[in-house]
């Protein structure tokens, strides 16, 4: 399993922070790794939300239909997830007070499948990279700082 968390304080209240980061048609704006989004159920961030998310790999491209699996507003936190024949790919987002802002926390969980897994080591640094170039996007687009955990 690869994991990449970021923390990022922002002035942005947490509701609009948090309408931001949900509707993963957004993904775009901040993640240089991602090619498109395309959502294909819902209207924006929702508990019925499914999105084709394209990211760049070093030979190509690959669609990954996230779903939304929890989705609460009120308390402003979601997860979103991904299945293909390789690999699963879970992603929460939080925003919580924090002054007269918020910080949100981005957590992302990538497994490979099957004997795939036995390069999760590898996968880990790479993963990493790549959450750093997303992690300097999100801190943009958010006009916020990156917090350390």
């Amino acid at each position: 399993m690869a994991r990449y968390v970021v923390r990022v304080r922002t002035s942005m209240t947490p509701t609009e922070a948090f309408a931001y980061m949900a509707d993963l048609r957004n993904f775009a704006e901040w993640d240089p790794g991602v090619v498109e989004v395309e959502q294909l159920q819902g209207d924006g961030a929702g508990a019925e939300s499914s999105f084709d998310v394209v990211v760049k790999l070093p030979a190509g491209t690959l669609a990954l239909r996230y779903d939304t699996v929890a989705f609460d507003a009120e308390s402003t936190t979601m997860t979103a997830f991904a299945e293909n024949l390789w690999l699963t790919s879970e992603d929460s987002i939080t925003a919580e007070v924090d002054g007269d802002g918020s910080i949100v926390t981005y957590d992302a969980e990538l497994r490979l499948k099957g004997l795939l897994g036995l390069s999760d080591p590898l996968l880990g640094v790479t993963f990493r990279q790549i959450g750093d170039r997303a992690a300097a996007g999100l801190i943009d687009a958010l006009a916020g700082e990156r917090v350390c955990a």
